[in-house]
């Protein structure tokens, strides 16, 4: 063991958004319990890449006694996640790292704060549908704020005893009863398994399952073969978890029309 910088992580601010978790190139980082967690000194290089990955300043680098950064373990431990280790010392070692700042009271990025809207939505949106072009109003039936699953809080208010909807990103414009049919009276997270990382899914929504009292999950999805990545994480994570909770999968085809 030697003193060295190392990434220390302040529980108390953590809101286990997971944001970190990617923004970790060694895979240090897991979200354990609902909150950040350095899983190992020797996966963590010290180099801070992640500091900017938090929007509530819970990251910081320190100084301190621990065991070496150990570059074959961190090849190891990615391997088993089916990732390719890509070492940053070299690249960042020069690099002053530029310390996390929250801004907003706490809340970090208001675009990303967490907002419940517990009341029952009260304006209407005008909507066209069919080859005539009938107009119908409707309510949005979002209750909540942020959706994408990278950014909601593991133990947000709204997903106590709900109704979780995962949902690919696709799905809401290529549905267009989205709201009424799948989205009214239920707490959202989206995500796209194509083009994020499934596996930050996969911890992510163990950990909501874990610390809510979920009535049932519904996985919206749609047909297109690269889709079934987000069903494949709902599946896992319910696994991960030891939950009975119920999960319930809609297939949207790319023409909009709802198949199962």
């Amino acid at each position: 063991m030697a003193i060295r910088k190392i990434i220390e992580i302040d529980e108390n601010k953590c809101d286990g958004c997971g944001l970190c978790v990617p923004g970790c190139e060694e895979g240090a980082i897991q979200i354990i319990e609902g909150k950040a967690k350095l899983v190992s000194d020797i996966y963590c290089d010290g180099l801070g890449a992640c500091l900017g990955h938090c929007p509530q300043g819970a990251l910081n680098i320190v100084e301190r006694e621990a065991d070496e950064f150990d570059e074959v373990a961190v090849e190891k431990l990615l391997a088993s996640q089916g990732k390719t280790f890509k070492p940053q010392h070299e690249t960042q070692k020069n690099t002053p790292q530029v310390p996390h700042t929250p801004h907003h009271h706490g809340h970090g990025c208001p675009g990303s704060r967490m907002m419940n809207f517990n009341e029952e939505p009260k304006n209407t949106e005008k909507v066209s549908i069919g080859s005539e072009d009938i107009e119908v109003s409707i309510k949005p039936q979002l209750r909540q704020w942020p959706v994408q699953l990278n950014l909601v809080p593991v133990n947000a208010p709204y997903f106590e005893n709900a109704d979780l909807l995962v949902t690919a990103d696709c799905v809401p414009f290529a549905y267009p009863n989205y709201h009424i049919d799948l989205l009214k009276g239920k707490a959202l997270a989206i995500g796209c398994p194509k083009l994020d990382d499934v596996n930050h899914y996969i911890e992510k929504l163990t950990q909501i399952i874990k610390n809510n009292n979920l009535k049932s999950i519904t996985v919206a999805y749609m047909e297109v073969p690269c889709c079934m990545g987000i069903v494949m994480a709902v599946d896992q994570a319910v696994a991960n978890a030891k939950s009975d909770v119920k999960v319930n999968k809609v297939k949207i085809g790319i023409k909009g029309q709802r198949i199962g």
